[in-house]
């Protein structure tokens, strides 16, 4: 008995913002931000919403698609590294909102690799019996985090002639390397049983190195007392902070191995691959992956030049974008791969 991914949604929230709208706020340029990442444009989580908002709307687009009722998801695993509360977790806010009380919700922090974990616990559920229709929900409101004035969202908007201050202005050039970088969005899978059993999980290839945390990390937490004080923000804790040039490193030599130690697992070859649906954190990223195993171009398709690295949710957005343009056809033979935060990373091959 396999497991089948019957349904498929996404939702991006508000107008995109370009590379030129950034650079009202920072020191950066298109040109500068294209040629590090290949991102031209991302989109933001309105002020007042979060993960929770986008996430039904993804959500309630991938039940659609597989023609289930809210009523009927039994399981809600949901995928974020930017909640809408510390806790409890957004999945019970989902759950609320999508109109399923009382549906066990459980969420999985395993930052932008968290979709490779989520279908593979949600496999467990589904072989196991204790579900029946698993609703995988990801969702990221960056938007928060980004490292700008909060008053100088107006100077991005380009409502205003109005400049930031020195102050303000060097804080997010600072901070640029990962600013330019997210985007906000949400994506969703509905997961059932099927009855062939060559469909769904193939072989997975799934690592985690704690030793690597402080080379991609969020530093705020319950480590300091109040963990929310005059000195945290003066260090500037309350912003990520990433060494981009490690975690380069990280994923071009660690995501060939996991994608060719999943192949030999599932007894299938680079070449048997129809689709190489990567984690869309960085153009340069997967085209060095791509470059090292001799893949296709035309085999592993991209949105991060329109979405930005949207984390969690990258992976159900991109395959979404897919089924509804065509390219994704049931019986392809996919293989899933991310790098995150933790570190965690890992590659899934999957008979969609």
């Amino acid at each position: 008995m396999g497991i089948s991914i019957i349904g498929t949604g996404h939702y991006l929230p508000g107008r995109p913002y370009t590379n030129l709208d950034l650079a009202r706020v920072m020191d950066t340029t298109d040109e500068w931000v294209v040629q590090r990442t290949g991102i031209v444009q991302r989109h933001y989580c309105p002020e007042g919403s979060g993960v929770s908002d986008l996430a039904v709307v993804a959500a309630q687009r991938a039940l659609a698609a597989a023609g289930k009722k809210p009523e009927d998801v039994d399981y809600i695993i949901f995928n974020t590294m930017t909640p809408d509360h510390f806790f409890p977790g957004s999945g019970a806010l989902l759950g609320a909102k999508l109109g399923c009380p009382g549906v066990p919700a459980l969420d999985v922090r395993q930052q932008c690799a968290a979709q490779l974990f989520s279908l593979q616990v949600a496999r467990g559920l589904l072989e196991s019996g204790a579900a029946k229709c698993v609703l995988i929900a990801a969702a990221e409101a960056h938007a928060g985090f980004m490292p700008w004035s909060g008053n100088d969202w107006d100077i991005l908007e380009g409502t205003t002639d109005r400049k930031p201050s020195p102050e303000d202005w060097d804080r997010a050039t600072r901070h640029r390397g990962f600013a330019v970088i997210f985007g906000d969005g949400a994506g969703a899978f509905v997961v059932e049983r099927c009855e062939d059993e060559v469909a769904g999980i193939r072989a997975l290839d799934l690592k985690t190195d704690g030793r690597y945390v402080e080379q991609l990390v969020f530093p705020i937490g319950f480590r300091t007392r109040p963990f929310v004080s005059e000195k945290v923000l003066a260090q500037e804790m309350h912003l990520p902070t990433m060494a981009g040039r490690d975690v380069f490193k990280h994923a071009v030599t660690k995501l060939p191995a996991s994608i060719l130690s999943a192949c030999e697992r599932a007894n299938v070859s680079v070449a048997d691959i129809d689709w190489f649906v990567a984690h869309q954190a960085n153009a340069r990223i997967n085209e060095a992956v791509r470059d090292r195993l001799k893949i296709d171009p035309a085999k592993v398709p991209s949105n991060i030049e329109r979405c930005g690295n949207t984390s969690t949710a990258t992976i159900p957005i991109l395959m979404d974008e897919m089924v509804l343009d065509g390219r994704l056809k049931k019986g392809q033979l996919l293989c899933i791969f991310a790098l995150g935060a933790g570190l965690h990373w890992g590659s899934m091959i999957l008979r969609y």
